[in-house]
């Protein structure tokens, strides 16, 4: 008979009324509901419904121990569990609970109903039906198969590379589940907007070799163009090719981020036996599995590609190439790195510091100032090999250094400066001479006015050509490593010297010159000349380019193990786009040169004297605010011997 009773028990309104007054209702049943747990096992023990629907997850007493409790109190009552996840444990838990069915969240209203009439064949169709006992063994075994076959699936899509067998995997479940004679595996092809076999189960070879059907006008084409599953059952024979008919098919639709790929299908030609909504979920789940092994095998083949790319590039390239991870050890080093340092790919995953025996190298990677993300330097191999090295910090990876072989140059830059010493000494006779004549042409007769400005001028031509001359001279000499006398010097009392030298011209600017000397400077170690020099050099700049009424603030501190001296003004500033630049030979910025006299030789002069005292100097500068020169020297501790004896050369 019609009218069997119902027991609804979920902790959510919305559910109850869904389920009791639009899906069972309707359909003839007597519906009790309970809102929670402790509130649904009472009514079960009182009202003895027929079937009792119950959410898995509940306030005080869950579905699963309401079961639990019922069946200790001897009641036979068939079970259907709504829960929102479904797993092969959960399967086995729930059916030796008792429950006779369970369906996942989220549900449509013909699933539910297929699962009551599950439970109770003859529901809501005739005459009372007896209560049927616990799902047999066999049905049993068909759920936890199917879930075992998916959960199969699954870690296949997850750990194999191969995505041939991870497709041949999914036919063979498309069709073990559905019982289908056949399974196929479509794919777009979106150049001729044709479907192609991509994989297939018990298909002929010819027909998957030669198989290609139009979109727009085929099952399959159907399913591309709506995105939703396709059902036709066995009520006649069923057209997917000339000469190639079937009489069940069920297609669903492959999807990679909302767009549609492809299709997954199985057909009967031979089973007549319809294919059910519950063959339909099974086959989506396996086409979300097949939509995702397709993308890991796009993404793994562009991975690979670009790696072969990469590889390939630094293998072929002349530069040497070492990367090395945040822990310090070699993550990667090219063929051209490894025959210059002698070592083969054993030495990837092995701390650099161990690995190659090179401290100017080691010293380059771990000298990590804080914020520092690039460093150069000069790495001079034993054969006279010079390799320019450029290291650079990099997320997540560590620290990549590049190096060219800078031999050549540094050869063509020898020899450039040799032509430079000589040809500038060579010229200081004609000079003098020059210069000599010209004082002369005053004392030999009468000169006019004009005159007399020509000879201002060409005396002022002299002196510059004199200038530069010597500013080069004494670039060669640095260079050259001419100038060995080293000492012990007080850099206070240089840059006490130097400022007191230049504040008559600072004062005259009407400049403020300020001087900040901490006290605990340590008596050093270098060529006292030369490092004079680099301070006035740095300081009158400052002046120069530091507009009347500015500041210049001259300071000097002890840094741990190091000097650092600072000059700092409020002048013209210098470009971003010059800043790489003004350390250059010969060198003038644009904004300067036709107002300020100058050789663009004093900075290149300031590195080359500090770079051979193992400093370095800098610049920081805001165009239209300042610059801040800083220059960093070692404290370096006097030989044994007297302090008059020479040093190794600069």
């Amino acid at each position: 008979m019609a009218g069997e009773r119902v027991l609804l028990i979920d902790d959510d309104e919305d559910i109850r009324d869904l389920i009791a007054d639009y899906i069972l209702s309707p359909k003839g049943f007597d519906v009790s509901v309970a809102k929670d747990g402790a509130e649904g096992l009472q009514k079960a023990l009182h009202e003895d419904p027929d079937l009792i629907i119950v959410d898995l997850m509940m306030p005080v007493v869950s579905g699963l121990d309401l079961i639990r409790t019922l069946t200790k109190e001897g009641r036979d009552t068939p079970c259907i569990l709504i829960t929102a996840y479904g797993s092969e444990r959960l399967a086995v838990e729930t059916f030796r609970a008792g429950v006779r069915d369970y369906i996942i969240k989220p549900f449509k209203d013909v699933e539910l109903l297929e699962a009551v009439h599950r439970v109770l064949p003859d529901a809501g169709q005739g005459p009372a039906s007896p209560v049927y006992p616990r799902h047999t063994s066999q049905q049993l075994e068909t759920r936890l198969r199917e879930l075992s076959t998916l959960i199969g699936i699954g870690k296949s899509v997850t750990s194999q590379l191969d995505l041939e067998t991870v497709l041949q995997r999914v036919l063979e479940a498309g069709v073990a589940l559905t019982g289908a004679d056949e399974a196929s595996l479509l794919l777009l092809d979106p150049a001729t907007n044709e479907l192609y076999i991509r994989a297939a189960k018990n298909l002929d070879e010819e027909l998957v070799s030669t198989l290609r059907l139009k979109v727009r006008d085929s099952l399959a084409g159907q399913v591309i163009h709506t995105g939703e599953p396709l059902l036709i059952g066995s009520d006649g024979w069923q057209k997917i090719k000339t000469s190639y008919l079937v009489k069940s098919l069920l297609y669903v639709p492959l999807k990679v981020k909302e767009r549609v790929i492809g299709v997954l299908g199985v057909d009967n030609k031979v089973n007549t036996t319809p294919f059910t909504e519950r063959d339909q979920q099974m086959l989506s789940a396996l086409a979300d599995y097949t939509a995702i092994a397709i993308e890991n095998a796009q993404l793994f083949a562009e991975t690979e590609a670009e790696w072969r790319m990469l590889e390939a590039v630094l293998s072929g390239t002349e530069d040497l190439v070492i990367v090395v991870d945040p822990a310090g050890d070699i993550s990667l080093i090219n063929k051209a790195a490894q025959e210059v340092f002698q070592v083969g790919d054993d030495i990837v995953g092995t701390p650099l510091r161990s690995a190659i025996d090179r401290p100017d190298l080691i010293e380059l990677f771990e000298a990590r100032a804080d914020g520092e993300t690039n460093r150069r330097a000069e790495i001079a191999l034993g054969d006279d090999r010079v390799f320019n090295a450029h290291v650079t910090s990099i997320d997540d990876v560590g620290w990549v250094a590049v190096m060219q072989d800078i031999t050549h140059l540094k050869e063509l830059d020898r020899i450039k400066s040799e032509f430079v010493s000589v040809v500038s000494h060579d010229l200081r006779s004609p000079l003098t001479a020059i210069l000599g004549y010209v004082e002369l042409l005053s004392r030999s007769g009468p000169i006019n006015e004009k005159q007399a400005e020509f000879i201002q001028r060409l005396q002022r031509s002299v002196q510059n050509i004199t200038i530069l001359i010597s500013d080069l001279l004494d670039l060669g000499r640095i260079e050259a490593g001419f100038d060995q006398e080293m000492g012990s010097y007080h850099l206070a009392a240089l840059v006490r010297d130097a400022v007191d030298g230049l504040r008559p011209t600072a004062e005259l600017r009407h400049q403020t010159l300020d001087l900040r000397i901490a006290p605990s400077l340590p008596p050093n170690w270098g060529n006292e000349l030369r490092l004079r020099q680099v301070i006035g050099n740095l300081v009158g700049n400052a002046i120069k380019f530091t507009p009347e009424g500015g500041t210049v603030l001259v300071e000097a501190h002890r840094d741990e193990d190091q000097v650092v001296m600072r000059v700092q003004d409020t002048g013209i500033g210098i470009h971003p786009s010059e800043q790489p630049y003004i350390f250059d030979k010969f060198f003038r910025s644009d904004t300067v040169a036709n107002t300020h006299q100058g050789t663009g030789l004093g900075l290149s002069i300031v590195k080359s004297v500090i770079e051979r005292h193992g400093g370095r100097i800098w610049v920081e500068s805001e165009l239209g605010k300042g610059s801040t020169f800083t220059m960093v020297l070692p404290i370096i501790a006097p030989p044994s011997s007297e302090a008059s004896v020479a040093a190794p050369a600069l």
